[in-house]
């Protein structure tokens, strides 16, 4: 190999370590190889087989879920150690899904009785009364992505068949109100766009045997400028209270395409440079 000791000895251990995966059975993709190679770029004594062995649920195709990063794994860690856990941090980050691959995990070990998800309906773009539909259908476009995370695990017969006999629920947080959850697995997702009132509800609906997860992008808040978010309230009022875990996401630990990662950055680039707004149309 050709380089820098430094860079050499990274990818030494990359390799050696993937071809440790191989021999553990694990098929070599260039996902893999390209979060592996993240990985210990952030922290060089990473065991890849520590996480990429470490399978949250495996999904109804065989397809096995587990940590692709180091706060991925610190994620998922304090999903199992807290009753409560915040992830916050930029979209592709995994928050969503690993959230939904516990809380189906939890499911099918009957950890929990049943799997409750919601997300705040906030009107960014399109007012609901606008849209064609029932309630059910007007909403139906705001949990979408829970939905295709689910489906993602757990097969399209099964999931409706869980559905109808209300073992998993998918609805909006304004559902959520006056109700007692007992036994059961909460995500909410998108949770920068609840207002105080509406986090603080939503955290006190908990009931025994309960477990909760909140995520969301504090860079993407889509409520009235005068609005505090409830996630960044709850982030400041919650820090330090015993069995609450808050895990914070980094460009880093995108897992989508590569591109995502490097968008992120140079926004977060752009943020922090206070430069003047873009040219406006016929501006120079």
């Amino acid at each position: 190999m050709l380089g820098d000791d430094g860079s050499v000895d990274l990818a030494a251990s990359v390799i050696e370590q993937l071809y440790a995966l191989v021999g553990k059975g694990l098929q070599i993709h260039p996902t893999l190889v390209d979060h592996g190679c993240r990985l210990i770029q952030q922290n060089p004594e990473a065991r890849l087989v520590e996480y990429f062995t470490d399978v949250v649920f495996t999904g109804h195709r065989k397809k096995q879920i587990f940590p692709r990063s180091l706060n991925q794994r610190r994620y998922v860690e304090a999903i199992r150690a807290h009753e409560l856990v915040f992830g916050i941090g930029p979209a592709g980050t995994g928050k969503t899904y690993l959230a939904m691959a516990s809380a189906v995990a939890a499911l099918m070990s009957r950890q929990v009785s049943r799997i409750i998800l919601c997300r705040p309906a906030v009107e960014a773009g399109e007012k609901l009364g606008y849209l064609p539909g029932d309630l059910a259908e007007k909403v139906n476009p705001y949990l979408r992505p829970l939905y295709d995370a689910l489906y993602d695990m757990v097969d399209y017969e099964r999931a409706s068949r869980l559905m109808q006999k209300g073992v998993i629920e998918v609805a909006p947080l304004a559902f959520m109100r006056g109700r007692t959850l007992s036994d059961a697995f909460v995500i909410m997702d998108e949770a920068q766009n609840t207002t105080g009132e509406q986090m603080k509800m939503f955290l006190t609906r908990l009931g025994m045997g309960s477990r909760a997860v909140v995520t969301g992008d504090v860079t993407q808040i889509d409520l009235p400028s005068h609005a505090v978010s409830g996630l960044v309230q709850a982030s400041h009022v919650l820090q330090g209270v015993d069995g609450i875990g808050f895990v914070r996401f980094q460009a880093e630990d995108v897992v989508r395409h590569r591109l995502v990662g490097d968008i992120i950055r140079a926004y977060d680039r752009h943020g922090r440079s206070g430069r003047r707004r873009p040219p406006q149309g016929g501006e120079e």
